[in-house]
């Protein structure tokens, strides 16, 4: 039994529906993770520290990704009390939270929501126990570990869904590949640097953002919540028109805020993707609106290990200045119309369809 009537687009419903499943998604995650945390405990204690590490990296949050799959769930005429798309919402958090201790490796960033990341969590812990060797390295190899780990439950708490549907199971599966697939093609983007050319950057770009971020963001958790309530295939194509250009805005309105962004709401210093060498759409943008020298300053200098913040901010300017911060922009705009337009032609009742839009334009309005 649903908890209000579906037929009705009256926000303060809305609101508690997505409050109450986000209640009863904090209390599967916190009682999985006690459990995972005493089963550690039992093979040795100094190990259940990697469950603490990822239990506090899943608290609060915006929980973006579950909430989309219960809109998506709702749509499809699931009841809004059921307790497999809160699982499913739960293995989507452990998943995000795999692919944020991952990034951050493989990016160097030192901090995630304003606090360390996972590897530099780890660093600190080596170093405030005197333990014997390399802290840097420690550090790696346990977020490596509990990269895998999070990956590992995500799968274990997905498979509790009983009776799972085919549909959503091809999904869940289809979605981990493509982001595996997408994070390879960004770092490859980064390794091969201005090998590539600018001819095809914004094209490649895009591409990474449409299978790092945007599918696994927005497009899939939609598509798995309604996969997990009978979505017609007709249903599930009409929120692929709907969920994958507004993830793609949502990456892109990322991609901004890594240059551009307030550290005191980011939690990430400002210009960091310039440190990280991140050839996201606005470098691509960059590299075909600059001038020639600057563009030549851009492919030689950015994520250079001794890029200094004079060059950042120079860097920063440049990017406004040639218009490829208005080019992503005009993207973003773009991207958030087609998905907005395509939503009001879904066939789902208004309050769906109103909690969908909410998250969708939190998404793309975000700051942080």
């Amino acid at each position: 039994m649903t908890l209000y009537a579906a037929d009705t687009s009256d926000p303060e419903k809305a609101r508690d529906l997505s409050a109450d499943f986000s209640e009863r998604l904090e209390a599967l995650l916190s009682e999985f993770l006690a459990e995972q945390h005493e089963a550690i405990s039992d093979i040795a204690p100094a190990a259940a520290e990697i469950v603490t590490a990822i239990d506090e990296l899943t608290r609060g949050g915006k929980r973006l990704r579950p909430l989309f799959a219960f809109w998506g769930y709702l749509g499809a005429g699931g009841d809004a009390q059921a307790t497999d798309i809160v699982q499913a919402g739960a293995a989507l958090e452990l998943f995000q939270a795999a692919a944020l201790i991952h990034d951050d490796l493989i990016d160097r960033s030192d901090t995630r929501r304003g606090q360390p990341s996972m590897h530099r969590r780890f660093e600190s812990l080596h170093r405030a126990s005197g333990w014997h060797r390399d802290a840097p390295r420690f550090g790696e190899a346990a977020s490596i570990l509990a990269g895998d780990l999070c990956l590992s439950l995500s799968e274990q708490l997905f498979a509790t869904i009983q009776p799972l549907v085919p549909e959503a199971r091809t999904i869940f599966d289809r979605m981990r590949a493509q982001v595996m697939a997408g994070q390879y093609l960004d770092v490859l983007e980064e390794s091969a640097g201005p090998a590539y050319g600018p001819a095809e950057a914004v094209k490649r770009a895009r591409t990474i953002v449409r299978y790092k971020s945007a599918k696994y963001s927005v497009e899939n958790p939609t598509l798995l919540g309604g996969a997990l309530a009978g979505a017609s295939s007709d249903l599930l194509e009409q929120y692929s028109r709907f969920a994958l250009p507004l993830g793609e805005a949502f990456q892109l309105r990322d991609d901004v805020l890594g240059v551009f962004g307030d550290p005191a709401i980011t939690g990430k210093p400002a210009g960091d993707d310039l440190r990280e060498g991140k050839r996201t759409e606005i470098i691509a943008h960059a590299l075909t609106l600059a001038s020639p020298a600057d563009q030549e300053f851009i492919q030689s200098r950015l994520g250079a290990d001794d890029l200094r913040e004079d060059e950042v901010t120079r860097m920063s300017a440049l990017l406004e200045s040639c218009g490829a911060l208005a080019a992503t922009e005009a993207s973003i705009a773009e991207l958030s119309e087609q998905g907005l337009a395509a939503l009001d032609r879904l066939t789902v009742t208004p309050l769906a369809r109103h909690g969908l839009r909410t998250l969708g334009l939190a998404a793309i309005r975000r700051t942080s």
